[in-house]
């Protein structure tokens, strides 16, 4: 079959709601910190009345992990189609047009299920942290009837969200997906997403993974915890032996980059952070557009390590088109 698109992804569909807040927001509201908290739909409509009370919102936009690495990737110029599931309601409508206007191609249609559509509640602290509470909403049920196999086995890549873990149903749809991505000599790749779904759901995440990936995104709070490990050299063992090449992000410390036979050490561009929300993300939609067109992991990379470096150094977890077009010909 004619490759249609570069990079097929399955990831839960969440509008993103952000808020700049203190730290002392944090600990009022009884919210761990850092990580993303699963919360039920009363408490998430307790946290938005209260935050919407005494805070302006900086921004909405369509997101979810896989989301925001694949509405990179077609900014970049990558042909992307995004298979996940909203409600057929405002929060809805507002999804499917925030990705169709940033180019991806989706299996979202005008009619769509009964439901409440789900939110993730960004919380970003001074010191740059974002804190996370999400409540999955319809896309809790994301199963094998999202996916448009046809787009799947016309595409390159397969590109997997680690959230996808808490879900039965999604797991079975991601093994669907592995299974045609392979038949069809797709690649896969898969990002762990959160330190807390290796944490609490690392069986379901390695039922992700499966009999391994080609391609492997994570942090290194990740990749310690993945492997139990505090040693980040044994953690980058473990990693390898699931996952042929990966990027494994640092922060301010750049990237290390790896393949089979080598392990590259890339420095960070040097940037005052005041959001990290979509830094992994962002990394991930680079990495791909690069490999997609045939650039070298280090290529890739180090365009993934750029995009990221302007991501923290704004608010909202993705830049203007114009931002990566600048990005993508300062790379060329």
């Amino acid at each position: 079959m004619t490759t249609r698109f570069d990079v097929y992804a399955v990831g839960n569909a969440l509008v993103d709601l952000e808020y700049r807040v203190e730290d002392s927001v944090l600990q009022q509201l009884g919210v761990e910190k850092g990580v993303m908290t699963l919360a039920e739909a009363d408490a998430q409509a307790r946290l938005l009345s209260v935050l919407d009370t005494q805070h302006s919102r900086e921004k909405q936009a369509c997101g979810g992990s896989a989301a925001n690495s694949i509405i990179a990737a077609s900014a970049f110029g990558s042909r992307c189609f995004y298979s996940c599931k909203v409600a057929n309601d405002s929060l809805g409508d507002f999804y499917r047009q925030d990705l169709l206007a940033a180019g991806v191609s989706t299996n979202l249609k005008d009619q769509r299920p009964d439901g409440v559509s789900g939110t993730c509640v960004v919380m970003v602290t001074p010191d740059s942290e974002r804190t996370m509470n999400t409540y999955l909403g319809i896309t809790a049920d994301v199963s094998s009837d999202e996916l448009d196999l046809e787009a799947l086995r016309a595409s390159r890549w397969l590109y997997i969200e680690g959230y996808l873990s808490t879900s039965e149903s999604a797991r079975a749809a991601v093994a669907l997906a592995r299974q045609e991505a392979r038949a069809a000599g797709a690649k896969i790749a898969l990002t762990f997403s959160d330190p807390a779904m290796v944490q609490y759901f690392q069986p379901q995440l390695r039922e992700l993974l499966g009999d391994g990936v080609d391609l492997l995104f994570c942090n290194e709070w990740e990749a310690k915890a993945f492997a139990n490990s505090d040693d980040l050299d044994v953690a980058l063992t473990a990693l390898r032996a699931v996952a042929q090449t990966g990027v494994l992000t640092r922060g301010a410390e750049g990237a290390w980059a790896w393949t089979q036979h080598a392990i590259l050490e890339l420095p960070a561009i040097p940037t005052k952070a005041i959001d990290t929300l979509g830094a992994g993300d962002s990394v991930a939609g680079a990495v791909l557009h690069g490999l997609s067109q045939g650039w070298t992991l280090e290529q890739s990379t180090r365009l993934a390590l750029k995009t990221a470096s302007a991501v923290v150094s704004q608010y909202g977890p993705r830049l203007a088109l114009s931002q990566y077009r600048e990005l993508l010909e300062a790379s060329a």
